[in-house]
């Protein structure tokens, strides 16, 4: 059986999405890697959930996983606790091998929907698959049947899904609180929520290590310092009342001054 490269699975999948898309179906494919690594991942980012065939899943599959070892799967023990239980780590999330990684969702719940864009959303939703998006249209799906059809998720309710091609088995998807003019105790009480919240769910479903991003800091305009006091007051105080309910809680960061941060309030 004739081995199928990287290359070839790229190939194939740019001609697939770009045929799914309609509207994009002419475009020209680069010639360039990298050139065909954005076109794949702006036709996967605008894609609106729906079907698609068993054959281009598998293949996507098999690409993203392939993608997940070229970029170098990151386990627990790669990571240094800092205090019992408790580490930082800077890099992509879409690297660790945790139980479940969050995810600072939008109130819609279905991912980044702009081409290439950097926020988390985008970046996890992209090494996930289309699958990803799919399924949180479903649990949207449900939730408006519910609740009507303008349903929009709360602020601080994390949705549970699985990870898909991601290293992690589980993805935590939560809204955090948007800072429009000054910070307020409510806001701050939304943050801290959404620490309680998502370590409440892990052990609800039998989670022992999770890693969060840097909730609600960037285009939600939480200020970086106080998020992350929330964050380590939070979660500390949560683990001193489960003691033996999780193995690790990682804080993801990507920026320096995040890091910087992080190691001074742990410290």
């Amino acid at each position: 059986m004739k081995h199928v490269t990287q290359e070839e699975r790229l190939d194939y999948l740019v001609e697939e999405f770009k045929t799914d898309s309609g509207e994009y179906r002419n475009i020209e494919t680069p010639k360039d890697t990298e050139g065909k690594r954005r076109v794949l991942r702006s036709l996967m980012n605008i894609r609106m959930p729906r079907n698609i065939s068993s054959d281009v899943l598998r293949v996507q599959d098999e690409y993203l996983k392939g993608r997940s070892e070229e970029k170098g799967i990151v386990t627990l023990s790669d990571i240094p606790e800092i205090r019992k239980g408790l580490s930082i780590w800077q890099g992509d999330i879409t690297r660790l091998l945790v139980d479940a990684i969050v995810n600072a969702a939008n109130s819609q719940m279905l991912g980044c929907f702009v081409p290439m864009h950097t926020c988390i959303d985008n970046c996890i939703h992209t090494y996930a698959g289309v699958q990803l998006r799919a399924e949180c249209s479903r649990q949207m799906n449900q939730l408006r049947i519910r609740y009507g059809r303008d349903y929009e998720q709360p602020t601080a309710v994390p949705m549970l899904t699985d990870g898909y091609n991601l290293p992690a088995k589980k993805v935590i998807h939560i809204v955090g609180p948007i800072v429009q003019y000054k910070l307020t105790p409510a806001l701050e009480n939304d943050l801290a929520d959404c620490y309680r919240n998502t370590l409440d769910m892990c052990k609800e479903t039998g989670l022992k290590s999770v890693a969060f991003c840097c909730i609600s800091t960037g285009v939600f305009r939480f200020p970086n310092r106080r998020a992350a006091e929330i964050a380590v007051e939070t979660v500390t105080s949560w683990m001193s009342e489960h003691p033996e309910e999780m193995e690790r809680v990682i804080f993801n960061v990507f920026k320096e001054e995040d890091r910087a941060i992080y190691e001074d309030l742990l410290s």
